[in-house]
């Protein structure tokens, strides 16, 4: 791999990753709710669940699903469906008409719980598969070892994406001061379940 091939694959990767969409919408939201700290067990859900899937995608399951495209379907109504519950989840979450300070003190779920959430949302989406399998294999050259290549890739992107999440994160964090009042916090709680539920009403419509 060409120093220039690769550069080309950080700049597409920076763009691509930058991108709201549901992971960066969960790892801002719990860094909100949470802080910082507990939204890192989002992020390594999210992020092991991207690499989990890059490197089933490189084994050959992108091209599986493209052949059976009723595997590809039950994969992405199950995600959107998914999505569509966090998002009627995070809409009817209450809100307590109490002091600024109580508001602040939401309790964070254990780690694995946010770990948990963080790798369901990411692996949600089977067009994240597809996207591996045409996306990878345009960096890797044919006359080199690929694995080598694969790996470089994947670091890469890992390195690029996580540093997205951090910035979401700290998005997220800053936003905390101002949900200590209920009437924000119940903004924001329709504004991410609403979020949501359109990331679902896009992946259920989506065709690949």
């Amino acid at each position: 791999m060409s120093l220039q091939t690769w550069w080309l694959f950080v700049a597409m990767t920076f763009v691509v990753s930058a991108t709201p969409g549901p992971n960066m919408l969960l790892v801002m939201s719990h860094s909100a709710r949470y802080g910082f700290r507990p939204a890192i067990g989002t992020m390594l859900g999210c992020m092991t669940a991207l690499l989990a899937m890059m490197s089933i995608s490189a084994a050959g399951l992108g091209a599986l699903l493209q052949a059976f495209p009723m595997v590809f379907d039950t994969l992405r109504w199950t995600g959107a469906a998914y999505l569509a519950w966090l998002g009627i989840k995070s809409w009817r979450s209450p809100v307590r008409e109490e002091s600024a300070a109580a508001a602040s003190r939401e309790p964070a779920p254990h780690g694995a719980a946010l770990f948990r959430q963080g790798f369901l949302v990411a692996a949600s989406n089977p067009k994240a598969i597809l996207f591996a399998a045409a996306f990878l294999p345009q960096f890797i050259h044919q006359d080199a070892p690929a694995l080598p290549q694969f790996g470089i890739l994947l670091l890469t992107f890992a390195v690029i994406e996580v540093s997205w999440y951090m910035v979401y994160a700290g998005s997220g964090h800053r936003l905390a001061a101002y949900l200590r009042r209920p009437a924000i916090l119940k903004t924001f709680n329709r504004l991410t379940g609403g979020a949501f539920v359109g990331f679902a009403a896009l992946m259920a419509a989506a065709r690949h």
